[in-house]
């Protein structure tokens, strides 16, 4: 079985790699272990200056592996561990980081993106967080990202349709800060990871460590408890069940609000 994440480091950019390109990268147990021990490895590194984040073949991110989810009875663990503690790993990692989404970044793929500084997007990448189309609550922290990132009113319209928005939109609502024609786009981050790879190491450790401190969203200072219990809630229902299954059978669900 090849390496779930891919990670290589040249002239201080390191190169992250999600290798699930069959599942259009899909965030499996493996892939999140994975992910998350490569960002440990490269923040104890001293030749990295800044993280580029990628998926291997025509997808970025397709989420969370509803097979898996499937296969496991639809009963992954609570919202602050697996992949929320792997987002909120590279969300505080100290180096700048850089999301390369070149194809679809979908709900748990949206959300790597955003818990990324910055974001290059390719013109036939497209957005989303459509949990509602499969039964499911975001996660509060996923959720505050989103708001955090875009404002509450395109976080509502975003979460309550779980329509997928082209990169185009997603520049307009500062969900991107470049679109490139899908030919360009990985020169394009290249390109940005390399200018900021060429300012002073202890600066930009500086600026990354002040933005942190800075973003509401790393805090823990809201309580939530009661979000992740309902969260818990809707993934265990009979609606996500059968929204995993539609998913999957590539049918209309049939909700039934139970």
């Amino acid at each position: 079985m090849p390496d779930e994440v891919l990670a290589d480091v040249a002239d201080g950019v390191a190169t992250v790699t999600l290798n699930r390109p069959e599942r259009r990268n899909a965030m499996n147990a493996a892939l999140l272990s994975a992910l998350g021990a490569r960002f440990d490895e490269l923040d104890a590194r001293s030749d990295v200056r800044v993280v580029v984040v990628r998926g291997a073949g025509p997808a970025f991110c397709a989420g969370m592996d509803l097979r898996e989810m499937e296969d496991r009875g639809g009963a992954p663990n609570d919202p602050e561990t697996d992949v929320v503690a792997v987002l909120r790993r590279i969300e505080r990692c100290r180096h700048p980081t850089i999301a390369l989404v070149q194809g679809d970044a979908i709900a748990g793929g949206c959300a790597l993106a955003l818990h990324c500084d910055l974001r290059v997007a390719a013109d036939v990448a497209r957005f989303g967080m459509p949990l509602a189309r499969i039964g499911l609550v975001v996660p509060f922290a996923l959720g505050r990202k989103l708001v955090e990132i875009v404002g509450p009113a395109e976080a509502r319209l975003l979460l309550f349709t779980g329509r997928l928005i082209d990169a185009a939109c997603a520049r307009e609502i500062g969900m991107v800060h470049e679109v490139r024609p899908a030919a360009e786009a990985e020169a394009a981050a290249l390109a940005l990871a390399r200018t900021i790879a060429a300012n002073a190491p202890l600066s930009l450790l500086g600026m990354k460590a002040t933005i942190l401190r800075a973003t509401p969203s790393v805090g823990d200072d809201v309580a939530h408890e009661d979000l992740d219990a309902l969260a818990r809630r809707a993934r265990r229902s009979a609606d996500a069940g059968e929204g995993r299954r539609a998913m999957l059978e590539k049918r209309a669900p049939r909700f039934r609000g139970e």
